[in-house]
């Protein structure tokens, strides 16, 4: 039991202070972005070797060191993304008078070039885990990729809290194929499926024998899981997302996130109020 607490810390601490950290590094202003994007591409190799390295072993310490893994590399990609270096071909607002399915084809194209980056890297992780017993780093990663795909269906759909504090200035132009309503009809099966599998995970744990790689493998992304419908409850709920990483936003004096401008919230709330726009296809990022 004193394991299994020790990996739900481990992953929640993980998870916290390593997206605390990229959004410091997001509001930094731009000409640091090079040198941040270095070390994390330095970080991104050392995790990619880590990931071969341990996927052979089936001990304890293994489990944690491949899940590890898994995160930094998965930080790599939203520090990409959120640092505006491989979004996607489209970089423009949402035209007011667009709506339907060209609205979601609108909102694809702005991270088509992410989401394409991150199969390539599911395709490399699996080729080099391949056949190995340790697939804890590949399916921490491969969880919160669908876990994030959610978020972003979500709020395109629309939902309670867009936590646009989050959005740097840069991709401000982001917020406009945002929507926010009260739930979506997409939001309760995206948590019920996150829930279910949540439980599923703990089961094998609790099922596993104790103080095993098995146990603590499953624990992690138990705990991961759990995290990522825990953010979707953010959502809608009234409480503010941003009180959990308060002490990254107001780090940097830049102005590199900030609310969007005016025009912007002017411009999505005469997108809501467009009745057209209330039954689009589903699915933060």
């Amino acid at each position: 039991m004193q394991l299994m607490l020790t990996a739900i810390v481990f992953s929640t601490f993980l998870w916290w202070f390593s997206t605390g950290i990229i959004f410091y590094l997001n509001a930094r202003p731009v000409h640091t972005f090079r040198w941040s994007m270095l070390a994390a591409t330095l970080v991104l190799a050392a995790a990619l070797y880590g990931l071969w390295t341990s996927a052979a072993s089936t001990t304890v310490s293994s489990a944690f060191v491949s899940f590890s893994c898994g995160l930094l590399i998965w930080g790599w990609h939203t520090m990409s993304y959120y640092m505006g270096i491989v979004t996607g071909p489209r970089k423009a607002p949402c035209p007011a008078s667009c709506s339907g399915w060209m609205r979601f084809v609108y909102a694809a194209s702005t991270g088509l070039y992410h989401e394409l980056a991150i199969i390539v890297t599911v395709i490399l992780m699996a080729w080099l885990t391949w056949d190995q017993p340790n697939q804890v780093g590949l399916w921490s990663f491969i969880l919160l990729w669908l876990m994030h795909v959610s978020a972003k269906l979500n709020v395109f759909l629309g939902v309670r809290n867009l936590n646009i504090e989050f959005i740097p200035k840069r991709l401000q132009y982001l917020t406009t194929y945002f929507r926010q309503a009260p739930m979506n009809l997409l939001f309760p099966f995206s948590v019920t499926a996150g829930t279910i599998i949540t439980v599923l995970l703990t089961q094998q744990a609790m099922n596993a024998e104790a103080a095993s790689f098995s146990e603590v493998g499953f624990i992690l992304l138990a705990s991961l899981l759990a995290l990522a419908v825990i953010e979707h409850w953010f959502m809608i709920l009234p409480i503010p997302a941003e009180t959990l990483w308060r002490w990254s936003l107001n780090s940097s004096k830049s102005s590199a996130v900030s609310r969007p401008s005016s025009d912007t919230l002017s411009s999505s709330r005469r997108r809501d109020a467009d009745p057209a726009i209330t039954s689009l296809p589903e699915h933060q990022g």
